[in-house]
């Protein structure tokens, strides 16, 4: 019997003249003005775009996972499964891209959301793309999101707004403009533009706050809201869900259908996992799976770590409870027949340690001051709850709860990944790959469902499907700005029974890992300096057997197409870490207010080069470990933490980091720490009138550090020889920080 992907193999050596044909009239579909012949039989769609955080290829039922995932289960049933459909690995380039229809260093978001020095990596989505939302506003269509923004460095409530979904093309917006934070107390909740507390809310006041319910909620709002006020028009719906990312945070009777399902480990879950995706068709019968990363009898605390997937898995389920309520919603309202609804992932499952580490205790009582409903909540990791209950990590504590700030780490990122290679932020097979279904009762023919495409696809795809389906143009300027064309083609023709045509190969970057696919062949390296690796995914999907010494001339030319490509659309220099750039581009400020929790990106960061500063800090709660100030990174910065109870100062001069460490721990109750840098390089660190530790690094910084500012966790590059984000597990007040020349 011939393997689906053999058929796929087979699709990619037809003559080229009759692939350029097919490729001319998809573009053709992508860019014209007016509807095409199909479009004019049915009217416009509405299209709704469903996302998730952090899943692995095989987490949802009709991928093969043991999730319960009956919503998108019956989506798929009667639609249809993508089997080869990819992201970026990453989530804030596959965000840039989903939204743009380009690659995400075309939008400007070739990393994450820091400025790095090169218009490929700005950390902002920049005003050469447009977004899906802009692209369709012109032809009458309506916009609407709720869930995850974070394509802007411009988060906080009182700065700029102009990348924000508002501003960005959409007429509502209900969600987080950052990356993470509480399911319970999420930061940066917005309304619109307007900041709002979860628990002092007018608008949204449920019994029971769950972020995951508000995006499902919203999502129904908004739909019901357009059926009654504007009808005549389609809807455009983007739903960004943060499940299932760190941290781990589920209701307890959904963490219940779990509960021991996970006992037996790593190797069993995955295997039986693997079988079920054979049997779907999902994978080739005759794929090896790759090899198991961790061994479950290595396990210390078995009961924590299989109550980490419990509430992965109760996330999961949480969701498509949320997305059944949302096409029940369709139905209700008479839409879900020409309503497009497609459902994809960011990325692979998600291997990050984040609060992996220690072994805190819960404390009987709230032993810091509660919040005030009207606070707001700030940063993407709290330091407590609103009831006055310090946020804990590590083994000593069950992940779900509230207090809890925990991800569920490599080894059921592993599983979720079944059958692949690597995780989040690769681009080998299990960074990149992403289950796709497609639902629309009048677009996709009754023949076609419950069937599978094995055609591969991208994120960049959905833009040129959107402006297809809706008879748009896609514009070429945008006030008085230049626009990237598009990179993607149209999924149309799969939801017709047709194969699809790709003119170019599909490309990857993401942290200086790399990979190019044509056709069925796939080059892949791991990191700037890693060697190319050729599979053949026809028979290799899951990269177990590297081709490239049989097939050098194969690797030459498709690693000239990378280049290509890479010169082409902003990716070089390779994952730049800029070396500095001038004073004047930076903040001209001197003295900085800010609390626990903020966080200033590079640009509005204290100008450190070449000059000593001045740090005061309140300490309102101790801690026994994390990150007070950090800005910078693993080359150039500094930090103030706290190990062991014990104050550090760390400094990185080029790469080489200088530490310097009080020998006492810092007394039981509210600490108020200064801290001095003097030109010459000395460093005093007091508390009133004790010294608690001086010595001499280097001096000042030499470059402006990379990464930005922030108070109470280092997310990004760590300065210290600590694991980031390393969260304060105390309580930060006031820090007052002056630049001194």
């Amino acid at each position: 019997m011939e393997s689906t992907l053999n058929r796929v193999h087979r699709r990619f050596v037809v003559p080229v003249l009759t692939v350029l044909l097919l490729t001319a009239g998809s573009l053709a579909r992508a860019s014209v003005t007016a509807p095409s012949v199909s479009a004019r039989a049915n009217p416009r769609p509405n299209i709704l775009v469903i996302l998730s955080d952090d899943m692995g290829y095989s987490d949802i039922g009709c991928y093969g996972g043991e999730i319960r995932t009956p919503n998108l289960d019956r989506l798929a049933k009667n639609g249809l499964r993508f089997t080869q459909f990819y992201n970026t690995a990453r989530c804030c380039p596959t965000r840039a891209s989903l939204l743009s229809g380009l690659y995400p260093h075309q939008a400007g978001v070739g990393h994450m959301m820091d400025d790095r020095g090169h218009d490929g990596y700005r950390g902002e989505l920049n005003r050469r793309s447009v977004t899906i939302a802009e692209a369709l506003k012109p032809a009458g269509y309506r916009t609407y999101m709720t869930g995850k923004w974070h394509i802007t460095k411009a988060t906080r409530p009182e700065g700029p707004k102009d990348n924000w979904p508002r501003q960005r093309g959409f007429d509502r917006f209900y969600g987080t403009i950052t990356g993470a934070g509480s399911f319970y107390d999420p930061g940066t909740l917005t309304r619109d533009n307007t900041a709002v507390s979860a628990y002092a809310d007018p608008e949204y006041r449920p019994k029971r706050y769950y972020y995951t319910d508000a995006i499902s909620d919203h999502a129904i709002r908004y739909l019901r809201e357009h059926r009654q006020s504007d009808p005549a028009n389609p809807f455009f719906m983007y739903v960004a869900y943060t499940a299932a990312h760190w941290p781990m945070h589920a209701l307890e009777e959904d963490i219940a259908r779990y509960r021991g399902r996970y006992d037996q480990g790593y190797a069993p879950v995955r295997r039986a996992r693997f079988e079920r995706m054979k049997k779907l068709d999902l994978i080739d019968r005759s794929s090896p799976m790759s090899a198991i990363v961790g061994e479950w009898s290595g396990v210390d605390n078995k009961a924590w770590e299989s109550r980490c997937m419990e509430v992965y898995a109760a996330m999961v389920d949480r969701m498509d409870q949320g997305i059944g309520r949302i096409v029940e919603t369709l139905k209700a309202t008479g839409q879900l027949e020409n309503t497009l609804i497609l459902y994809m992932q960011d990325n692979g499952g998600c291997a990050e340690t984040v609060g992996r580490s220690g072994n805190q205790a819960r404390a009987e009582r709230p032993t810091l001051p509660a919040m005030r409903p009207e606070e707001l909540m700030g940063g993407i990791r709290p330091s407590q709850t609103r009831s006055g209950y310090p946020v804990l990590t590590g083994t000593g504590v069950m992940p779900g709860p509230d207090d809890t700030y925990i991800a569920y780490g490599e080894g059921w990122a592993n599983v979720s990944n079944t059958p692949f290679r690597e995780y989040k932020h690769w681009v080998h097979e299990g960074g990149i790959s992403t289950p796709l279904i497609a639902h629309w009762p009048r677009g996709i023919r009754k023949a076609q469902r419950n069937r599978l495409v094995t055609d591969p696809g991208h994120l960049i795809d959905v833009m040129a499907t959107c402006i297809d389906l809706s008879g748009v143009a896609y514009p070429r300027e945008r006030n008085g700005q230049a626009i990237t064309p598009p990179e993607g083609i149209s999924l149309r023709p799969a939801f017709e029974g047709r194969p699809l045509s790709r003119p170019k190969p599909i490309f990857w970057e993401h942290e200086g890992n790399r990979a190019v696919r044509v056709g069925s062949w796939k080059l892949v390296a791991k990191g700037e300096k890693g060697p190319w690796e050729l599979y053949d995914l026809t028979t290799d999907r899951t990269e177990q057997q590297d081709l490239a010494a049989r097939h050098p001339e194969r690797v030459k030319e498709m690693a000239a197409q990378w280049q290509a490509w890479a010169e082409r659309s902003m990716v070089l220099p390779l994952n730049p870490r800029p070396a500095g750039r001038a004073a004047e581009t930076f903040s001209t400020r001197k003295r900085f207010e800010l609390k626990g929790g903020d966080e200033l990106p590079r640009e509005q960061a204290p100008n450190v080069r070449g000059k000593g500063f001045a740090l005061t800090l309140e300490i309102t709660a101790p801690g026994e470990e994390g990150v007070l100030v950090a800005q910078g990174g693993s080359a150039e910065g500094y930090a103030l933490y706290v190990q062991a109870g014990k104050p550090v100062f760390a400094m990185r001069h080029g790469g080489k980091l200088t530490q310097l460490a009080a020998p006492d721990r810092l007394p039981a109750g509210p600490v108020r720490l200064i801290l001095s840098l003097n030109s010459d390089g000395t460093v005093s660190l007091r508390s009133g009138d004790r010294e608690l530790v001086s010595g001499k690094v280097p001096g000042p910084l030499g470059r402006m550090p990379v990464d930005g500012l922030q108070v109470g966790r280092d997310t990004t590059g760590a300065v210290g020889p600590y694991t980031a984000p390393f969260p304060f597990t105390g309580r930060i007040g006031r820090v007052v920080l002056t630049v001194t020349e």
